[in-house]
């Protein structure tokens, strides 16, 4: 008989702040998010904090009062982590770590532990340490709380800024061998990107979790892995698609986030090199997450970060058959409506009719909805890209209504 294997998620609560640039409703969203971050990580949320204050207490982040309720609450409750929302400073992470006595971490590192987990190859292992070493850096000194008695003065003098300045060097040292090697493996792969030849270069970009491995699966017929939690693909996988004759190349690219760390997108730079050298994106949004348009203006910012915006995208509309709207009563005076309420044909005349009927496309990756319109599409965009670049191989790949009558012609003959 096969064991059943039990996993233990660390008990854990979460923590964030209501300020005048972050609503109450906006806060529920990131919590939502941060929640399904952890139990990405492997942790088990068992109680939300939130205060409302103008802005961060610069020494422990939260207030005096919601600091107590914090402490008693994870000793009452054995909870062995606390997770912030927002990136907390080195100071304010000692600082809490001594009043409430047990594991700390706030967004950025929480990330960077998922990135650890998930990293497969060398190359993805290489820039997830360097991430991890340059948030480390200027918090080592939180680190050493053994020697935290050595302030100097009779029987107490000792060697603990010594050791604390060794172990700086240290990881000072590594982050040099680290991005050297990254330099090695940037230019290894920029070799790589350059021995495709001239085939039209397609990316698949989105925020996490939108399906954008599933849509490779299903369009490149390729093994990549698809998991339902943040972060399931760190490497890029790059496939050559076929569609009626024409080939070009499908890249599937680490998903975005809001909040992304800063030191991700410095030491994922050769991931989303992808993005850049690509001639058309395919921007993947899961549409029945609720909060899909805050997720597409995060993904259109990064893209403006690393200098990509203004590339030919195709905006794919994932997930069709789980979304579901919230519907009104006939009888129903009060209830405004809002964007939930809308639904699939009402979303399709609001600002993505703007984006033009052949850059929008609503599908289901699993169901395989709206497939062969999906094909058609990316076939015209590939193609008109391809014949731009060759004007004499414009009689190779027709109309994509033409590459269908002619293998038409092909079977019956």
């Amino acid at each position: 008989m096969l064991e059943k294997e039990i996993i233990n998620f660390e008990k854990t609560v979460v923590v964030g702040i209501v300020t005048q640039n972050q609503s109450e409703e906006k806060l529920k969203e990131y919590l939502d998010e941060l929640e399904f971050l952890t139990f990405t990580a492997g942790g088990e949320v068992i109680k939300r904090f939130s205060q409302k204050l103008e802005r961060p207490n610069p020494k422990t982040f939260l207030g005096t009062g919601k600091m107590e309720e914090i402490s008693y609450y994870i000793k009452d409750n054995n909870v062995s982590t606390v997770i912030f929302d927002d990136e907390l400073s080195p100071s304010q992470q000692k600082n809490i770590s001594k009043i409430l006595d047990c594991k700390v971490l706030d967004r950025t590192n929480l990330i960077l532990d998922i990135f650890a987990q998930r990293a497969e190859t060398s190359y993805a292992r290489t820039q997830v340490e360097l991430a991890q070493c340059i948030y480390l850096l200027p918090r080592l000194s939180g680190m050493w709380t053994h020697l935290e008695r050595q302030k100097g003065g009779i029987g107490l003098r000792g060697p603990g800024e010594t050791e604390i300045e060794t172990d700086r060097r240290i990881v000072r040292d590594r982050i040099s061998l680290l991005k050297e090697k990254i330099k090695t493996i940037d230019r290894q792969q920029s070799i790589q990107r350059s021995n495709r030849g001239a085939m039209v270069r397609v990316a698949l970009v989105g925020y996490t979790n939108v399906g954008k491995s599933t849509l490779m699966n299903a369009v490149g017929k390729s093994d990549v892995f698809v998991e339902n939690k943040l972060f399931a693909t760190l490497d890029t996988t790059v496939r050559k698609v076929v569609i009626k004759n024409l080939p070009f190349l499908l890249s599937d690219t680490v998903g975005f986030i809001r909040k992304l760390p800063t030191q991700l997108v410095d030491s994922f730079k050769s991931t989303l090199d992808e993005v850049r050298e690509a001639d058309l994106l395919l921007h993947v949004v899961d549409i029945s997450h609720p909060d899909f348009e805050d997720h597409i203006e995060s993904v259109n910012k990064i893209l403006l970060d690393i200098k990509s915006a203004d590339k030919p995208t195709i905006m794919v509309f994932n997930k069709i058959d789980a979304y579901k709207h919230l519907t009104i009563d006939a009888d129903d005076l009060i209830t405004e409506k809002t964007t939930k309420h809308y639904t699939l044909d009402e979303w399709r005349s609001t600002w993505m009719s703007n984006v033009g009927k052949d850059h929008a496309l609503f599908i289901s990756a699993t169901e395989k909805q709206n497939f062969e319109e999906f094909r058609k599409t990316v076939y015209e965009a590939v193609r008109q890209i391809h014949i731009t670049r060759f004007p004499y191989n414009k009689f190779l790949y027709p109309d994509f209504e033409d590459a269908i009558e002619k293998e038409e012609e092909e079977e019956n003959e």
